[in-house]
């Protein structure tokens, strides 16, 4: 897409109920907010199956031994490498798992690095880590960045299953890639400030893809995070509640569980359950593609 068609672009359309902004009382100004917020919620579940099917997928290729990775510039970029982020302190996941890439490197996560988003080589550059055995998800609310597109491009051209979020229409950018998802939240309160409804449809559906693959790994059991890092306090004491919920124990005797299998809880788990030392639990797990499913002869937590 030229420069010179972008304004007419679903995002960069002006929002007739919010002519009036600038004279808006803060009371009003957040009423508007939230009704146009509400709108991205409802974009996403209209989209619902094409994330569904991204999951399914992603989680395929990370199974084995795959990786995903984000791309984007800006907003989209910032939101990419924080979900990114999130996956080794959640899941215990290797970093290099799930990554997030943006426009500009990492200085560009805190200020804005100005024409970095346009360099369409730059982008097909960053790939060059990528195999036909990863996912890479590139985010561009409007559509257009050229960095997004060439990282797409040279990830396409290696094999690799290419994903695609943007909030405009397949009549404003046409189809390209593997599996496209495309909430149409529509125009912004502030004209083009695409971090607004845009920003929080790309933050639900990030959410949606990274946890849903992770359980679809065996990263959860039932909905507890037996995969968390314990890294501090406030994780430590997540670890020693889950063991307290998922077995019989007291705190001090799940504190020296926990202590025993090494900081994992998995690991705590197979060995309270099963009878096993913590070697004999990792060899168990191991052989169960690290799933806790037939854990009990429930296969789910009381």
């Amino acid at each position: 897409m030229k420069l010179t068609d972008r304004g007419s672009l679903l995002t960069e359309q002006p929002n007739p109920a919010s002519q009036q902004l600038g004279q808006m009382s803060p009371e009003a100004f957040v009423q508007l907010m939230n009704e146009e917020d509400q709108k991205a919620v409802q974009q996403v579940t209209l989209v619902a199956p094409v994330i569904a099917e991204a999951i399914r997928q992603v989680s395929a290729r990370l199974r084995q031994g795959g990786r995903l990775f984000y791309v984007g510039a800006g907003t989209s970029g910032r939101l990419g490498v924080l979900d990114a982020a999130e996956c080794p302190p959640t899941f215990c996941t290797d970093p290099d798992l799930v990554q997030g890439i943006i426009a500009g490197g990492v200085s560009a996560l805190t200020r804005s690095v100005e024409g970095a988003e346009d360099d369409e080589q730059a982008g097909r550059l960053v790939m060059t880590p990528v195999t036909a055995a990863d996912a890479v998800l590139g985010i561009t609310a409007g559509g257009t960045t050229p960095f997004v597109h060439g990282a797409l491009a040279e990830a396409r051209r290696r094999g690799t299953l290419t994903l695609f979020f943007t909030c405009v229409s397949v009549e404003e950018v046409p189809a390209r890639y593997d599996l496209e998802i495309r909430p149409l939240v529509g125009p912004e309160v502030l004209t083009g400030s695409t971090r607004l409804k845009a920003g929080t449809a790309t933050k639900l559906v990030l959410n949606m893809l990274s946890t849903g693959v992770m359980v679809q790994l065996g990263k959860v059991y039932g909905n507890l995070m037996v995969d968390v890092a314990v890294t501090n306090e406030k994780l430590r004491d997540r670890a020693v509640r889950i063991l307290m919920r998922l077995t019989t124990l007291d705190r001090s005797a799940c504190e020296s569980l926990l202590v025993r299998a090494e900081n994992r809880v998995k690991v705590a788990l197979v060995m309270h359950h099963r009878g096993l030392d913590s070697l004999a639990a990792r060899d168990w797990l191991a052989a169960r593609g690290e799933s806790l499913m037939d854990l009990t002869e429930k296969g789910a937590y009381p």
